[in-house]
């Protein structure tokens, strides 16, 4: 009966002991229905004890729960657990697979290895680590671990990991330079009293630390939000748009742990005057008309035209001064404006309408030039040209023609003189030939040629028609039918 009572004493101690270990760690362990019978009952066997021991400090090196942590990939994420009270001073670490000594991935005591960080905050009793640089082969389990002296103390951490990206679907939002525009997000009730914000991009990773404004700040510059947690909506309102302000936007809702709720936005801001817009031009001095057509609906709205470059810095037109007078009709949806005598003041953008809201396609942009008439001065921001008279355009393109015309005139004039002058020079000139030239001569070079002068043996072929005692001089001016006789004569004798 003593030899029993020793194992059942020593089983009672240990549990004892195991029971306020386990409830220093919060793990429930129970040990029920212990019945310790008198010296006749079986005898606990060295077996069965080791058994129990085993179980009792697997049970206490085993996970308190479990912590769900999601992060991005390519981002960081922070992996917070909590201790109880006395263990404030104990070595924290991050493990992986079974916790072995190269499982371990940083310590309390070694805050910064590789792509792993810790800080443990005594106060609040929470350590976190935070790992960097995510990929996909960081997913998977972790323990948390305190240590302690025989048995520490663990906390399963269940990592998961997703695209750095969102969403499968997008609102597109358009509107127009100049305008204010609204966007709305929703989200569910259990988030109303969450942080909500909204970012530019597409990678969620960073949209809380790039905000533009938050529900916290409410106003930042152009943008605005408003909550409204009646309808589960808040929205954000941009004034005063710009074309660097197209782009994609993520609205925010932070949770705290979990990633935080996002949906998607594209916005597109066009250029508010491409609608309709025209050109004109004019001549000062002159009067012009400028025609402004309008949606039929409006026929009844107040008219008016404005000047400026762009519509809010417009500045209203009096069209009732003297230069100025505004004609409606309402048959064409349309009004006119005249302009008596332009000025070169005048020459400008303008913007005419009905419309007091201001709504893309009831505006009409007219660019006005203002063409002077003796003077090419430009006024300056506006566009000016400089008109010629028609008489001093008739001078332009006539007077090159003309004098063309004159040059060829006086090129040929002195061409015939030159050719008359030589012709003069050539009757006064002989110039002796051979007989052999003369013969080869065609009959037109000969009855043509009438610069020709025979030679001592042409003389002699001639000499029953002339007297022998004439000079050469004689037969150099020999009239032309002479010539050609003797030609002829002088040929049929060689012959």
């Amino acid at each position: 009966m003593e030899e029993s009572a020793i194992p059942s004493l020593l089983i009672v101690q240990l549990c004892t002991s195991l029971h306020i270990a386990v409830k220093d760690h919060s793990v429930c362990l129970t040990f029920s229905n212990l019945k310790f019978q008198s010296a006749k009952a079986k005898m606990w066997s060295l077996q069965n004890l080791l058994f129990i021991l085993c179980i009792a400090l697997r049970c206490v090196t085993s996970a308190v729960g479990v912590i769900h942590v999601t992060g991005y990939v390519g981002g960081e994420v922070n992996v917070s657990c909590s201790y109880n009270e006395g263990y404030e001073s104990y070595e924290k670490y991050l493990c992986k697979n079974g916790c072995g000594s190269d499982d371990v991935l940083i310590t309390t005591s070694n805050s910064v290895k590789n792509k792993y960080r810790i800080h443990d905050d005594k106060t609040a009793r929470i350590f976190t680590t935070t790992i960097s640089d995510l990929q996909s082969v960081d997913a998977g389990k972790y323990w948390c671990g305190v240590s302690k002296n025989w048995n520490d103390i663990y906390t399963e951490v269940d990592l998961k990991l997703v695209s750095d990206s969102c969403c499968d679907t997008v609102t597109k939002v358009q509107s127009y330079e100049g305008h204010s525009e609204s966007v709305s997000c929703q989200y569910e009730s259990q988030y109303q009293n969450s942080l909500k914000y909204i970012c530019r991009g597409n990678r969620p990773s960073t949209c809380l630390q790039q905000a533009l404004i938050t529900s916290d700040t409410k106003q930042n510059g152009r943008f605005r939000l408003d909550d409204d947690k009646v309808l589960g909506t808040f929205t954000v309102n941009i004034n005063s748009l710009t074309h660097n302000d197209s782009g994609s936007y993520l609205c925010g809702v932070q949770r705290n742990s979990e990633l935080d709720v996002f949906s998607a936005v594209e916005l597109k801001v066009e250029e508010w005057c491409c609608v309709k817009s025209t050109k004109i031009n004019g001549t000062a001095g002159h009067p012009l008309t400028l025609q402004c057509p309008y949606p039929p609906q409006y026929r009844h709205n107040s008219k008016f035209l404005c000047k400026g470059d762009h519509r809010n810095n417009c500045t209203k037109m009096a069209v009732s001064q003297r230069r100025f007078t505004l004609q409606d009709n309402a048959t064409s949806s349309s009004f006119m404006i005249k302009i008596t005598a332009l000025e070169a003041d005048d020459a400008g953008t303008y913007w005419c309408g009905t419309d007091s809201q201001w709504r893309v396609g009831n505006y009409t942009k007219i660019e006005l030039s203002v063409f002077l008439q003796h003077t090419s001065t430009v006024t300056p921001g506006t566009t000016v040209g400089t008109r010629i008279p028609d008489a001093a355009l008739y001078v332009v393109y006539t007077a090159p023609v003309a004098l063309l015309l004159m040059c060829v005139l006086v090129i040929v004039y002195k061409y015939r003189c030159l050719k008359e002058a030589d012709e003069t020079t050539s009757k006064h000139k002989p110039k002796a030939k051979s007989s052999k030239e003369v013969m080869g001569a065609t009959g037109s070079r000969i009855y043509g040629n009438q610069e020709s002068v025979l030679t001592y043996k042409k003389q002699r072929a001639c000499s029953h028609h002339e007297d022998p005692g004439r000079n050469e001089e004689v037969y150099a001016n020999m009239p032309t039918t002479e010539e050609i006789y003797c030609n002829e004569s002088f040929h049929n004798r060689k012959t």
